[in-house]
């Protein structure tokens, strides 16, 4: 496998059956280009063929079946293994199993599908017969995010495919499954380049940021920042500050001690950022983890630490309570 480029995302492919979807991800792993790698195939049924086939291209596989289980046993069964193979995304594909909210939660905007039909139609099974049946022009294929909601979650992109006269719902299959393959790589590939693409990075701090009271945004040091209106900045987001190759958020802490606990704590995360000081920790947006609700806090808390008196009064007195 190349070495060279920006590390690769780490991806889970859970399966039940021959996995043709997982191969075809698999294979487009294979391109030197490629911006995901696939680090276990996982399934509910140690029998599936793509168990076998993952093995034998040397990916790690793990297979857990589900029957005289329950669901959500299984489930967090399933979640441990993913996530000890240090898998930062999760693409289903032909996991014939409904999973429960909070294996779902757990994953929430890294974990895709691939669905036969063009989303928002013919959820669930028998798609290309609903399709035949209902005189449709084409069916096709759809990857979308999962949610909690059966084949609800957004859409991330799709491909019609004709349905010709005396199609069948084998003979559609057929051609859709040429789709599928195609499509699944390009949008897991544009998923997990999105995560550490900057401009996203900073569209989602922008976002935080300036839900807090009286904040703006001006550029700083040749990176933009966020700070109280005609006051002190709280944040800043580094892209390749220095040429570190990072893309982070700085945001204030309350001092040396903190800032080397957080470093010893997760050291592939926090770092200490060149020039800002024992006051100040870096926090890496460009894993492909990031959990937005954590960055949120972090962008209260620090600020917090700016804010004047009249703005951080009414806090201080519901944190009284």
């Amino acid at each position: 496998m190349p070495d060279a480029g920006p590390e690769r995302a780490k991806v889970a492919v859970l399966i039940s059956g021959s996995g043709t979807n997982m191969a075809a991800l698999l294979y487009a792993s294979r391109a030197e280009d490629c911006p995901f790698e696939i680090v276990l195939v996982a399934s509910n049924n140690p029998d599936a063929g793509g168990l076998k086939l993952a093995a034998a291209e040397g990916v790690a596989t793990f297979a857990l079946p589900h029957k005289g289980m329950d669901r959500a046993d299984h489930d967090q069964a399933m979640d441990a293994q993913i996530r000890q193979s240090g898998a930062q995304y999760v693409a289903l594909a032909g996991y014939m199993r409904i999973l429960t909210g909070d294996f779902v939660a757990g994953w929430e905007g890294r974990m895709l599908n691939i669905h036969p039909s063009l989303l928002p139609k013919y959820k669930g099974l028998h798609t290309h017969d609903q399709a035949i049946a209902n005189g449709d022009s084409h069916g096709g294929v759809s990857v979308h995010l999962v949610t909690a909601e059966l084949d609800d979650g957004p859409v991330l992109g799709q491909t019609p495919v004709a349905i010709l006269p005396g199609d069948t719902a084998d003979s559609l299959a057929a051609r859709v499954l040429i789709a599928e393959h195609q499509l699944y790589s390009r949008m897991l590939a544009k998923l997990v380049t999105k995560a550490s693409d900057p401009e996203h990075l900073l569209g989602q701090v922008r976002e935080h940021a300036l839900a807090l009271p009286e904040t703006d945004e001006v550029t700083s040091h040749g990176m933009p920042c966020f700070g109280i209106v005609k006051g002190k900045k709280f944040a800043y987001l580094s892209r390749d500050h220095h040429g570190d190759g990072k893309v982070a958020l700085l945001v204030k802490i309350s001092g040396l001690d903190e800032q080397q606990h957080l470093i010893e704590q997760d050291e592939a995360r926090y770092y200490r950022p060149a020039y800002f000081g024992d006051g100040w920790i870096g926090i890496r947006l460009d894993l492909g983890d990031t959990d937005w609700d954590a960055v949120a806090e972090w962008l209260a808390r620090s600020w917090r630490s700016v804010a004047p008196k009249r703005l951080t009064a009414l806090m201080d007195a519901a944190d009284a309570f």
